[in-house]
């Protein structure tokens, strides 16, 4: 139930964060959060803004005493992935999420947590509310649509900002400072997909790749999961060469920034072929299922029997189409060569859809470096065009270098320690933070990054660590009383 939330420690981060679990807040549809958020901060007599680009900022004047020391903004998101799991009827622009309390951890029912980045906001307006916390002179911004596009980070006004340093709140490992993340591009592959009336004598088939584990398209892209769009793509190729298969439609994905769990297509088959195109699953599905039994042990791949579509691709179209999807760039391109263990560059196929003579593939690309970023825009180039396809790449948004020498990182790596007797780990993220925007948009800000423990954000698997929610606040409410 929600009320096991209120009562966690530290009870102010927990009651805001199950007051905005009560709150629907998918990305693109945020207008309760931004109510509820405006609405908070006015009641408490703060200044509070709300800009063009759906961004909240609230300003909180300094504790008696520290009204000189450097100006602090905490940055989170408002809103949050909306994934779920195949049956859950769950409606994310009218539904609470169902959070409940699970041993150390909390999780919800069938669906996305959001504590990414629900955690952050919920820890910021509790430090915005506090009568008993010290810190200088202190801003609160609240970005919009951080998961489908940052558009409220890049449509934040230059010069807006009063403070000199941001503590980003939407890390996901407790003990780890962020220093840096990487940069993003969208690429939208379209194919011209000519339709034609199906022959008579077939039969229909509707294939599904499901019981995928997902996840975060940028922190999870090392862990060898597996896409549904490439693994039913390489399904239909072999189905198409053959068993005389027909491709009528395929679907697989939602979010750009989640790899797809799940993907389906309907295909037709000769009568005569049906019976061998149908048993040829068992074992297919058995070996894809060894192949992925360590990183994804809960694929399933069904075949069954479907409605007979009015058209079908033409045969041509269908096979550059599907050898497109299963050589598009997908997952870990290139190892970062600075820090040990990190993602330079990766891709992924995140969503596929047909529609009557069209079909289009939408991929994310992330890179720390601009040259990794040329790279895999040079090998979607490679790929696309000669099967006939257009390949046009949009949103960019900066990475974010990092800086060891960072005065507010040293502080922060001193304050870890005397709180908890070890050094943080420091380190860069393969994942596009509001960082890299802001602080192109506001040069000069120094920047960390930080949060509690938070497992497979983008995925209804996704749960926060209870007890690394009250050493990430303990450690907040440290830092700002020594900044």
């Amino acid at each position: 139930m929600h009320d096991e939330l209120l009562q966690l420690e530290p009870r102010p981060l927990w009651r805001h964060f199950h007051l905005l679990c009560q709150t629907p807040r998918p990305s693109g549809h945020e207008t309760a959060v931004r109510r509820l958020v405006v609405g908070f901060g006015r009641t408490l007599g703060l200044e509070t803004l709300k800009d063009e680009a759906g961004n909240v900022i609230i300003r909180k004047p300094a504790t008696p005493g520290m009204e000189e020391r450097p100006g602090v903004v905490l940055q989170a998101h408002l809103d949050m992935v909306p994934q779920k799991d195949a049956g859950c009827s769950h409606d994310f622009a009218n539904d609470p999420i169902e959070a409940y309390v699970d041993g150390d951890r909390v999780r919800a029912r069938g669906t996305t947590l959001g504590a990414d980045n629900g955690i952050g906001a919920g820890a910021a307006m509790a430090v915005l509310e506090s009568s008993t916390i010290v810190h200088g002179p202190l801003e609160a911004l609240f970005t919009a649509n951080e998961e489908a596009g940052m558009t409220g980070a890049l449509g934040l006004k230059p010069g807006v900002l009063k403070g000199s340093i941001l503590l980003n709140l939407d890390s996901e490992d407790e003990g780890e400072l962020f220093i840096g993340c990487a940069g993003g591009l969208d690429a939208t592959i379209a194919f011209d997909c000519p339709q034609e009336h199906l022959p008579p004598g077939n039969r229909a088939f509707e294939v599904r790749v499901k019981g995928l584990s997902g996840g975060h398209s940028g922190m999870d892209i090392n862990l060898g999961r597996a896409n549904a769009n490439r693994v039913l793509a390489a399904l239909l190729l072999r189905g198409a060469e053959t068993h005389g298969m027909r491709l009528a439609s395929f679907e697989g994905g939602s979010l750009r920034n989640a790899i797809p769990r799940e993907a389906s297509a309907v295909v037709t088959v000769p009568d005569e072929d049906a019976g061998r195109f149908h048993g040829m699953f068992p074992d297919l599905a058995a070996a894809i299922g060894e192949q992925l039994a360590a990183a994804d042990p809960g694929c399933s791949i069904d075949i069954i029997p479907g409605d007979e579509p009015s058209s079908v691709i033409q045969r041509d179209a269908a096979g550059r189409f599907l050898r497109g999807l299963s050589n598009c760039p997908n997952g870990v391109i290139r190892m970062s060569a600075d820090i040990d263990g990190l993602v330079e560059s990766s891709s992924n196929l995140a969503i596929v859809r047909t529609s009557p003579g069209r079909a289009i593939a939408e991929c994310l690309l992330r890179s720390s470096t601009d040259g990794g970023m040329e790279e895999l825009k040079d090998a979607f180039t490679g790929v696309f065009p000669p099967l006939g396809a257009t390949a046009l790449f949009s949103g960019g948004y900066p990475g974010w270098r990092p800086d060891p020498a960072s005065p507010v990182l040293r502080l922060m790596q001193e304050a870890y320690r005397s709180l908890y007797g070890r050094a943080p780990g420091v380190s860069a993220v393969h994942a596009g933070l509001e960082c890299g925007i802001i602080g192109d948009l506001c040069p000069g800000l120094d920047m960390v990054s930080f949060g509690p423990t938070i497992r497979h954000p983008h995925s209804p698997g996704e749960y926060v660590v209870i007890s690394s929610v009250g050493r990430f606040w303990d450690f907040l409410v440290r830092v700002l009383a020594e900044i």
